[in-house]
């Protein structure tokens, strides 16, 4: 979220107010404090013009490149 806040140029302040959420609320879920509700995430996206489906594509790639390659399955489990 941070990276496409600060990308474009907007403040938490902008962004808070926009989604309707507090400005404490989306500071938490910037710093992976707090988790983020299907309903919050879609408005702080609509705030911020990205797609939901665009945040959480970066949110998987950014997960998978932080998982060890250990818990990182390689085929299905038969």
């Amino acid at each position: 979220m941070r990276s496409m806040r600060t990308a474009q140029g907007y403040t938490l302040r902008e962004v808070s107010a926009n989604a309707g959420v507090s400005l404490g609320y989306l500071s938490e879920v910037e710093r992976g404090c707090k988790e983020v509700s299907s309903e919050m995430l879609a408005s702080i996206c609509t705030a911020l013009g990205v797609p939901l489906w665009r945040a959480l594509v970066l949110a998987a790639r950014s997960a998978a490149s932080l998982a060890p390659v250990s818990d990182v399955p390689l085929h299905r489990a038969a």
